[in-house]
């Protein structure tokens, strides 16, 4: 089944609306974009080389680390002005990678 970007989309304005109105956010700040392993074989470190290319600095959670168990690739983009857009447009274009690797994506989520 082909991923849903629509509904990806959908969940990160709806997420970013959210935060800003319950907290306020930041112009700027560092976004985190988290993905988990969805299939047998999925190597994190090409789905790393391949985002570190795009900007992204890439830091692998394992089971043993992760809250609640389960290891993650987290993709980070320093510095970013922050906008429901801006947020999308890194998320997509993570997804996309990590979809090519094995990957789903697990959300985001900011660093001040």
């Amino acid at each position: 089944m082909p991923h849903d970007f629509a509904a990806q989309r959908a969940g990160t304005v709806a997420a970013f609306n959210d935060m800003q109105a319950e907290h306020g956010l930041p112009e700027a700040a560092d976004v985190d974009y988290f993905f988990v392993p969805a299939r047998d074989g999925a190597d994190w470190r090409k789905l790393a080389e391949e985002l570190s290319r795009e900007g992204y600095l890439c830091n692998w959670v394992s089971g043993k680390d992760a809250e609640g168990g389960s290891p993650y690739l987290a993709a980070t983009l320093p510095d970013q002005i922050i906008s429901a857009t801006g947020i999308w447009i890194g998320e997509e274009v993570a997804t996309r990678a990590a979809l090519s690797h094995g990957f789903a994506p697990d959300g985001w989520g900011l660093e001040g």
